[in-house]
């Protein structure tokens, strides 16, 4: 496994494959490999992926700041 990737990262690979997925389920869809239900939960899963990494990016700073509170707080 690779080293640390960015949240930037995280979010354009997200987007990436959020484009492959709009390409490739409609096909699935109409050749019958995929049923259009499944093919929506799963754009609501990736959709709900990429909200929570780009909450994570917005909130960094407070997220960083509160998990250092808490290692202090830990050690004390």
């Amino acid at each position: 496994m690779a080293g640390k990737i960015s949240i930037v990262g995280q979010i354009a690979e997200i987007d990436r494959e959020i484009a492959l997925r709009r390409q490739v389920y409609p096909k699935r869809v109409h050749e019958g490999k995929m049923r259009q239900e499944e093919a929506t939960m799963l754009m609501d899963r990736i959709h709900a992926v990429r909200e929570t990494l780009v909450f994570c990016q917005t909130y960094e700073t407070e997220i960083r700041a509160f998990i250092a509170q808490r290692k202090k707080a830990g050690a004390a």
